[in-house]
């Protein structure tokens, strides 16, 4: 055990197992077809995919990873790890030593409180592209795993009454455009892994400021509960992670807001009841119960659903006036993606990216 377990992970999973709630009652045989299913389409979806995003992808294709709820969780917890070692090895080096107080208080109560995070997300999920997974047995650094939550997806279509294989190969057109992004855009990965220690090392680990931000974070949790607008993520940065979360919203809004729009796009063709999906599915994502919604708030989720439109729009307003394959140089490089204030006003990475448009041929004189 490192002497910097922050987290007492397996804590985190046993809690989290025991607190998610089981998935919808169905037959052995109904759960054996789905998952079968399930595996079935995310193939197919990742060749419609391909063939519409015109992003070329160097790795063979993997097969979808099928997961129940606790799978899920326990998934969740090993990216975790993964994501926050680089964090532990920096600050060992830096010989900074947890206080012995937060070291046995703080691991038993944060890996509860991840656990019943977990656990409430766990019933909800549909799929992931889980970026950070530990080394395979070889010691290889996976690329990248498609992981799709079985229980999850039947409990959403019996919910919205739905199409099943129509609805199963629409989750996995989104989570696929994951897929091709992140191996068919090799820097992607690293960049996104990069700012995200980067944003966990630029927290202030001394004490005294991490307490006065969580006692600030208390308020933002009594104004959220009352209604406010507050959520946590803002109320515990220091200003220097203010700047890395900004690029990190706007690498992710661009991702999300990317699977959106190939999801709408290549929908109609290949799921016949899309528009029946999707006016149903939205309306869900923005329903559920008081508490739902104001654990989104203050997990930040809500902003999540606003980037999902933020960017699908920002996409389509780029191929609408440079084709796909003018969008497409949004992949080249770090510097080539979107800025948050570009997402909003796409006109302006346009300029930046594309530079300035020509005049139409037949306009002049």
């Amino acid at each position: 055990m490192d002497g910097m377990q922050v987290i007492d992970w397996d804590l985190a999973v046993a809690t989290g197992t025991r607190l998610v709630r089981p998935g919808p009652q169905v037959s052995r045989e109904e759960a054996r077809q789905a998952v079968a299913d399930l595996r079935r389409l995310s193939r197919e979806a990742e060749g419609h995919v391909r063939e519409f995003t015109r992003i070329d992808t160097e790795t063979a294709p993997q097969p979808a990873t099928i997961v129940d709820r606790p799978g899920w969780i326990k998934a969740n917890v090993d990216g975790f790890r993964v994501v926050l070692e680089p964090l532990t090895e920096r600050m060992a080096a830096r010989g900074s030593q947890a206080p012995a107080i937060v070291s046995a208080v703080g691991s038993r109560v944060t890996g509860v409180e991840v656990g019943a995070v977990l656990a409430f997300l766990a019933s909800r999920v549909l799929g992931q592209y889980e970026l950070f997974l530990p080394p395979d047995p070889t010691g290889q650094a996976p690329t990248g795993r498609l992981t799709l939550v079985a229980p999850n997806i039947v409990n959403a279509e019996q919910e919205l009454n739905v199409n099943p294989r129509d609805f199963r190969l629409w989750v996995c057109l989104h989570e696929e455009t994951h897929r091709v992004q992140f191996t068919g855009v090799p820097w992607l990965r690293e960049y996104v892994s990069s700012q995200t220690t980067d944003f966990l090392l630029a927290s202030d680990i001394d004490l005294p400021a991490l307490l006065e931000r969580l006692r600030s974070a208390a308020g933002t949790f009594t104004d959220v509960v009352r209604g406010g607008e507050g959520n946590l993520i803002d109320a515990i940065q220091t200003p220097e992670q203010k700047v890395i979360l900004d690029r990190l919203t706007a690498v992710m809004t661009l991702v999300e807001g990317h699977g959106d729009y190939v999801m709408d796009a290549v929908g109609p063709s290949v799921v016949p009841s899309v528009a029946d999906i999707r006016a149903k599915f939205h309306h869900r994502r923005e329903g559920g119960s008081r508490l739902d919604r104001t654990i989104r708030r203050l997990l930040g989720l809500d902003l999540k659903m606003k980037q999902y439109a933020e960017g699908s729009a920002f996409v389509r307003t780029v191929v609408g006036q440079v084709g796909i394959d003018g969008f497409n140089k949004v992949w080249t490089s770090p510097e080539t993606l979107p800025t948050q204030d570009e997402i909003a006003k796409p006109e302006r990475w346009i300029a930046r990216v594309i530079g300035t448009p020509a005049i139409p041929s037949g306009t002049a004189g």
